[in-house]
């Protein structure tokens, strides 16, 4: 005689539903919420982290990660860096100047690091006309300006401050200075770049001393900047982030290689949620 199947418990069945209302949740917030953070974060999905350094030096494995990122159509333009929290050492900011960075061997700029007050804050009013021309340059042509002269750290964050990046009562702010420019797309340059420029300036509005530091991240001997890598922290840590923002134009995409550029009106950017 076959025996017959005993039927499973309700305390049993009970524990299996309650099992996968965990394991679904699970996949839910794995899914929803940890993914959610890495959009924009390139095809590869990597959370870049970075080291903090005593005297502000660029880390350098943080910035291969960054240059290695590609920018699909719809993904969000900028990434956190660090969670979003900078790398910097407060304790370094002693008194006003910047850290020109040196071109290298492609005349190419790097990184730039200011320290600043309320001293260095000026107008964009007046800004004398720029005549550099940096790598991967080219002019826009048409109606549609996609091209931007775009200073790793903004003109009217530089006044008071020579071309030498020492401080100097009465000096006009850095314009036109070789290793202050790099191509940058006019939506990177003016959208983007705009917003975290304009925190650094509130920062030094309220009175407090900030370092800020911006580098442009190109892919091995590519003229033009993939993106640009922005951070900053004022001394008493009211304001601090570190983000990657990608050197994008919607409707267009860049040849990084020489700087040149096609339409291309599937090329989108998703910029929900995106702080300002």
């Amino acid at each position: 005689m076959a025996k017959k199947r005993r039927r499973k418990s309700g305390k049993t069945g009970q524990i299996s539903g309650v099992l996968a209302i965990i394991l679904a949740a699970g996949l839910w917030l794995y899914r929803g919420g940890y993914l959610n953070q890495l959009i924009g974060a390139g095809s590869d999905n990597v959370a870049i982290t970075a080291r903090t350094s005593s005297d502000n030096k660029l880390d350098s494995d943080a910035y291969t990660k960054l240059a290695k990122l590609d920018f699909a159509s719809g993904d969000k333009p900028v990434v956190p860096v660090n969670g979003g929290k900078s790398t910097l050492n407060s304790a370094a900011w002693k008194s006003e100047h910047i850290d020109f960075g040196n071109l290298d061997r492609l005349n190419r700029t790097t990184t730039d690091t200011a320290y600043l007050s309320r001293r260095n804050l000026g107008h964009s009013a007046g800004r004398p006309s720029q005549e550099w021309t940096p790598t991967g340059w080219h002019y826009n042509r048409g109606s549609t300006d996609i091209y931007n002269r775009g200073h790793l750290i903004a003109y009217t964050l530089t006044f008071n401050i020579n071309a030498s990046g020492q401080y100097s009562a009465g000096a006009e702010g850095s314009s036109d200075n070789p290793k202050n420019l790099g191509t940058q797309s006019a939506y990177s340059n003016q959208i983007l770049m705009q917003i975290y420029e304009g925190k650094v300036r509130q920062s030094l509005e309220d009175g407090k001393q900030v370092i800020y530091q911006v580098t442009t991240v190109f892919r091995g001997d590519e003229l033009m900047p993939r993106g640009y890598w922005l951070q900053a922290l004022s001394t008493d840590g009211s304001l601090n982030f570190n983000v990657y923002i990608f050197n994008v134009q919607p409707g267009y995409q860049f040849n990084y290689t020489d700087g040149s550029s096609k339409i291309d009106r599937n090329m989108k950017v998703d910029e929900s949620g995106l702080d300002n």
